[in-house]
């Protein structure tokens, strides 16, 4: 099994890299946040999940060992398979996917394709334990946090910026700015 890969990006295209190392190239599809922050010719080095199946097999691309466990939980999970939780990830970064979890609120899960209401709070139920184990919970927000930060993240999207560049923009910010506005302000700083 693969399980982590350090090298050059030869190609890119449609949510997947080719990774060169050592003159042979791997296909890895990654998160949409990954996809947009590099280039071709750039070294990588990712985490690897290599799903198996009958007629295939396919490797999964993560910055960190923390977004490699929380995939292999999302797709623990009956119904969601690895494009869908990679999905996830484009959505939202791992901190609020985590305690969006915690908190018990599928809203986030339930903005990213492929994931229905129903879908959402089966994976709440399910990995609501299971994200304890793997996070540290000093670094997660609360669900009043979590909203503030979703309508900052829509605000700031309609004003033309990019769900990356938002969220990139959203983590410079100081948690002590809890306030809406306060937040879009601050965010906005950082985007100009």
């Amino acid at each position: 099994m693969i399980a982590y890969l350090a090298g050059k990006i030869q190609f890119k295209k449609n949510n997947f890299l080719v990774v060169i190392v050592n003159g042979v190239g791997y296909k890895v599809s990654v998160s949409q946040d990954i996809f947009l922050k590099v280039s071709e010719g750039e070294s990588i080095s990712l985490y690897i999940y290599h799903h198996v199946r009958e007629d295939s097999q396919q490797l999964f691309g993560f910055e960190s060992f923390d977004e490699l466990s929380l995939f292999e939980l999302l797709i623990s999970v009956s119904g969601i398979g690895p494009k869908t939780a990679l999905n996830v990830f484009s959505t939202a970064g791992i901190d609020d996917i985590k305690s969006a979890i915690i908190n018990g609120d599928a809203s986030i899960l339930k903005k990213v394709s492929g994931i229905g209401g129903k879908t959402a709070e089966r994976i709440v139920l399910e990995l609501k334990n299971k994200i304890d184990d793997i996070s540290n919970l000093n670094l997660l927000k609360s669900k009043e946090e979590l909203d503030v930060d979703a309508d900052a993240v829509e605000a700031l999207i309609s004003l033309g910026y990019s769900r990356q560049q938002v969220r990139d923009a959203l983590k410079s910010v100081e948690p002590a700015v809890k306030d809406l506005s306060l937040r879009v302000k601050a965010a906005l700083k950082f985007l100009k």
